[in-house]
């Protein structure tokens, strides 16, 4: 991974972490236990589908730069399947409050692509490898050599 890529990471998880640590003290203090249970399930599932998206999006910009766009598209596809089939086999759980459960999820994933957006916002990344050999080779616009 390279050090854009963490930084971006771990740009996205902090605030989502320090999200779910909100949204599991305020669930367990409105619905006890089960609502504290469900809010951490909440915010590790959007952790977990959003982390590992990042982090396949990347080695896919990386490897094959010509395939980004479709793997965007098919990963976030992916990502709400994903939660939708966790939805669909947890649907009459007890094992956790399933309201504090979507409240946490929803915020988690809402925090999470907002700081992303910023932290691309902000990142510095060069549109052009300078270190390539076609780079080197290129002469300047309008030079006659």
């Amino acid at each position: 991974m390279q050090s854009n890529d963490a930084r971006t990471l771990l740009q996205c998880a902090v605030p989502t972490a320090v999200v779910g640590l909100v949204a599991v003290a305020v669930s367990a203090v409105v619905a006890g236990g089960k609502g504290g249970l469900g809010a951490a399930v909440g915010v590790l599932l959007t952790g977990a589908v959003m982390g590992t998206g990042l982090i396949i999006l990347n080695r896919t910009a990386r490897l094959l730069p010509h395939l980004f766009q479709a793997m965007g598209l098919l990963l976030y596809t992916t990502q709400i399947l994903l939660v939708a089939i966790f939805l669909l086999v947890f649907k009459d759980t007890t094992l956790f409050n399933t309201r504090s459960f979507a409240f946490s999820l929803l915020a988690a994933t809402l925090v999470w692509i907002g700081a992303q957006a910023r932290a691309y916002m902000k990142a510095k990344i060069l549109y052009v490898d300078p270190e390539s050999g076609d780079a080197k080779k290129s002469t300047p616009a309008g030079s006659t050599s």
